[in-house]
């Protein structure tokens, strides 16, 4: 029986089909907030709980997801145009969700017993390492100080003892970012514990235990790879083993995707879909994809994971909001802390997208990646447990 597959078109349609993938799945958050109607538009029946939070989280992660593409400069042709417009537009949303007098003002701090705005201002934070140059320093001066003001009282929530420790260091280092006053202690502290949280072959606990979910590449990795970058003097003993690692689990990643672009549905937050691929994406690029791994089997690979997602009949309502679902509308797969604005997190997936077109990712000829090459009988590399 044939081996079925997505994944056929040359490289340059393939980025082409990224950057129209990611915005329109970003551009219903970014419109809506740019025009002071985010609040307003973003579908919440039936998340009384978590409604207070939607907006920052859907604004947080896309931020997060697209802020590579947003500091790429130099793409050319419409891709440039369509960057460039975006970004106008970002800058808008950014000052609508921070100014205080804005009706789509987010909230920034624990409401209702619930510390939600905690996870989604971290990943705000982290827009602003992934473009220095397009978000951070562009920022006007009346929004750096309105973000400012929100991070340092979203700093205010105690985390978790999970992964949660990684939002507050990521706010902590957005200060650090934005030029105000930042707690250094408080970022070394909350790495170190995730660092003593390691369990072998590129896999972190999330907490003291292994939990069998993708919170490994949706959190912890791309945090630790990020914060101890910024900081490099603070983490230099450790630093190249936090990115061996984050290539190890990369890895793993690559060998998930099956050969027709799925991959396990397993473990909570499922309903992020392909933004459990993240670390794979920042791996290609970031430049450290295991050498035995070639960048166009991982463009390849993530290509097909995108479209045998995006092949789901009912990812989107009849106005372009995402629902929740892995491939379509599945709300059997949904936790209770996740409303719309949680979904976006699957824009994670796009960061190869800050690459140029003239890299290697988006240049080489297509190639298949592990889980293809094996069940299709080709010659494949064996794996093993990876030893510090």
């Amino acid at each position: 029986m044939p081996v079925t597959s997505f994944c056929q078109e040359p490289p340059e349609e393939q980025r082409r089909y990224w950057v129209d993938t990611m915005i329109q799945i970003g551009k219903p958050v970014l419109d809506s907030l740019a025009n002071h109607s985010l609040k307003k538009s973003m579908p919440l029946a039936g998340y009384p709980e978590t409604a207070a939070f939607a907006p920052l989280e859907a604004f947080g992660r896309v931020s997060c997801g697209i802020a590579p593409w947003l500091e790429l400069e130099g793409a050319g042709g419409e891709e440039d145009v369509l960057r460039k417009e975006t970004l106008a537009v970002y800058h808008k949303a950014l000052d609508a969700a921070t100014n205080p007098g804005s009706p789509d003002r987010m909230v920034f701090c624990q409401t209702g017993g619930k510390r939600q705005a905690l996870v989604d201002a971290a990943f705000l934070c982290h827009a602003l390492l992934r473009a220095p140059g397009q978000i951070l320093k562009r920022m006007d001066g009346h929004v750096k100080k309105n973000l400012v003001s929100s991070l340092i009282t979203v700093r205010e929530i105690e985390p978790y003892n999970t992964n949660w420790v990684l939002f507050s260091a990521m706010v902590e280092t957005g200060l650090f970012l934005l030029g105000s006053e930042y707690d250094p202690q408080r970022i070394e502290c909350h790495m170190k514990k995730v660092l003593g949280w390691y369990l072998g072959d590129g896999i972190y606990g999330d907490g003291p235990e292994f939990h069998f979910d993708y919170y490994n590449s949706f959190v912890i990795h791309p945090m630790l790879l990020d914060i101890a970058a910024a900081f490099p003097s603070m983490f230099s003993d450790i630093q190249q083993t936090i990115i061996a690692r984050s290539s190890r689990y990369a890895a793993i990643l690559e060998r998930m995707i099956s050969p027709e672009g799925t991959y396990p549905i397993v473990g909570r937050s499922i309903n992020y879909r392909f933004g459990a691929f993240q670390l794979l994406s920042q791996a290609a690029l970031q430049h450290f994809i295991p050498e035995d791994i070639s960048p166009a089997q991982v463009r390849c690979a993530l290509t097909a994971v995108i479209q045998r997602v995006m092949s789901g009949a009912n990812n989107f309502d009849s106005r372009g909001w995402l629902v929740s679902g892995v491939c379509g509308s599945q709300p059997g797969l949904s936790e209770g802390y996740i409303n719309t604005g949680s979904l976006y997190l699957c824009a994670a997936v796009f960061l190869a997208l800050g690459l140029p077109p003239g890299d290697p990712f988006w240049l080489a000829p297509n190639e298949q990646w592990t889980s293809r090459k094996v069940y299709c009988g080709m010659p494949a590399k064996k794996d093993a447990a990876w030893e510090e």
